[in-house]
């Protein structure tokens, strides 16, 4: 992307910003606008040499100079003409994110910004901050995996926290459309790559740490560091507020090192607890003192991992100084988490759900959840995506076998990997449990108990709406609010909402 408009940069300013290794050039003048990808490069354009994990930038630089960049911005020493301003960082993608604060007047300083990361949740603790800031009179805008959006203006999500020079891009529109503040999910990425640099956070939010991403980070320890970073890096430097779940494991390490954070969970020793909790179909019930007296708190969400999600929001508003009354108003108005337990209608009297869960403990929580609503049955569709990390294939495949009566095995992004070889990792944690895959004969009788692999996943979400019965739970997991299929390089249109309201209304069971 690059970054061009009526505004304009000074070289010193920028120069004074990222405190460079070396310069040498011409060190005044103006820059008509930024870019990482040289083929975005117009006369007067600073270009960020990037390194990437397949491409790097260093190798852009004459097709940046060609196109007419005059500052080049590169962590590697070579000559260049000296006619333009060479400036050699540490780390590029740093030196890309606090231009790119600089270059758009630095938003998010004119917004009450609240950034959340962790494994699970981000994405429901967004929808729950934005409904929660609302009722305060706020107008919020949301960055996260389903999209970036602030009231009629809307993008579709090219990754859960994007690239520095496009993230201040929007926030920038955002703010001049009238937004005054932000919730933003960090993902574990954006923090290792600093494309958060330059956005001064008022509340930072620690949901939990699970494995995920261990294609990227490779050890648990180096994505913990990572998510550290939030707290270690943004929020002490700035005496933010630091919301922590200490029901997870890695949360209570958090807590123990940064003394004075809000603590939240429904175990003892949280400074905001969950109490008098009550689960069902209808959603979860509990109690909340907050510094300003008692709240209780109904919501649709299903699931203690829910209570985790809503103490992170309630958390979060609190530290900002929220009153309790308008929290459970917000609370009130929030609207359903796409793809996250979100309920399919039908007539067959039977709970049909999609979720985005696509790690082992993401589907733990889900499937304990359901079991606690004590369905007839509980039959799960799942796959695991292609050109990710092959560890927690049969570990999603045990957990889908434990807690489920019938598994129904499919592709889910399968990208560039062969489906099969993908079902195969699968199937030992699956097996685990149900030694022989059933038939489809066998599959359609009343108290079916077992397996099947159907790699097509149009036909595994048709035959899994087949064998519903009145009384059964019907999950199917990893794709969540996702409207495509990956195969190969192609991204096909395919929405496991859509396709199971098809399948129920081929059957007659709409609602």
């Amino acid at each position: 992307m690059n970054a061009t408009a009526s505004r304009q940069l000074n070289s010193s300013d920028l120069l004074a910003a990222l405190q460079p290794l070396s310069v040498a050039g011409p060190k005044t003048g103006t820059i008509g606008g930024l870019a990482y990808d040289s083929r975005r490069v117009t006369p007067g354009v600073c270009f960020f040499a990037l390194r990437g994990s397949s491409v790097d930038g260093h190798a852009f630089i004459d097709q940046a100079l060609q196109a007419g960049a005059t500052v080049i911005v590169m962590e590697e020493s070579r000559p260049l003409p000296a006619t333009i301003l060479a400036i050699r960082v540490t780390d590029s993608r740093q030196a890309l994110a606090l231009a790119s604060a600089l270059y758009f007047d630095t938003p998010a300083k004119k917004m009450v910004s609240i950034g959340v990361t962790g494994t699970n949740g981000k994405t429901t603790i967004t929808y729950l901050l934005e409904a929660i800031l609302q009722a305060a009179g706020r107008r919020p805008a949301v960055i996260g995996t389903v999209n970036y959006r602030f009231g009629s203006l809307q993008q579709p999500a090219s990754h859960t926290t994007p690239e520095s020079l496009e993230l201040q891009q929007t926030l920038a529109e955002f703010h001049a459309a009238g937004a005054d503040a932000l919730v933003m999910e960090i993902s574990s990425h954006a923090l290792d790559q600093n494309r958060v640099d330059g956005i001064p956070l008022k509340v930072g939010i620690f949901t939990n740490l699970t494995p995920e991403h261990l294609d990227y980070h490779k050890t648990m320890d180096a994505y913990f560091a990572s998510k550290r970073r939030l707290f270690a890096d943004y929020i002490v430097p700035a005496k933010a507020a630091a919301v922590i779940n200490i029901d997870d494991a890695y949360g209570q390490r958090l807590a123990a090192e940064f003394k004075d954070s809000w603590t939240c969970g429904l175990g003892d020793g949280a400074r905001i607890q969950a109490q008098n909790v009550a689960l069902s179909r209808a959603g979860v019930d509990f109690d909340v003192t907050l510094p300003d007296g008692l709240i209780h708190i109904h919501s649709p969400l299903l699931g203690r991992f829910n209570i985790s999600n809503l103490l992170c929001a309630i958390t979060a508003a609190a530290s900002l100084g929220i009153d309790g009354a308008t929290i459970v108003a917000g609370l009130g108005q929030a609207v359903n988490v796409p793809g996250r337990l979100e309920r399919v209608k039908n007539t067959r009297d039977a709970l049909v759900l999609v979720d985005y869960a696509h790690t082992g403990d993401a589907l733990e929580n889900v499937l304990t959840t359901l079991c606690d609503l004590k369905p007839r049955r509980l039959i799960t569709v799942f796959g695991c995506g292609g050109d990710r990390d092959r560890r927690k294939r049969p570990v999603m495949g045990e957990v889908a076998a434990r807690y489920s009566d019938l598994v129904i095995v499919t592709s889910d992004n399968p990208r560039t990997e062969d489906p099969a070889a993908i079902i195969a990792e699968i199937l030992p944690g699956v097996q685990s449990r149900f030694a022989d895959e059933l038939t489809e004969e066998s599959a359609f009788a009343p108290m079916a108990c077992g397996y099947r692999v159907m790699a097509d996943r149009r036909t595994a979400l048709g035959f899994a709406v087949a064998l519903l019965q009145p009384g059964d739970l019907l999950l199917v997991a990893g794709k969540g609010h996702e409207d495509y299929q990956i195969i190969g390089h192609q991204r096909l249109h395919f929405d496991d909402r859509e396709e199971l309201r098809d399948a129920l209304l081929k059957k007659g069971w709409t609602a």
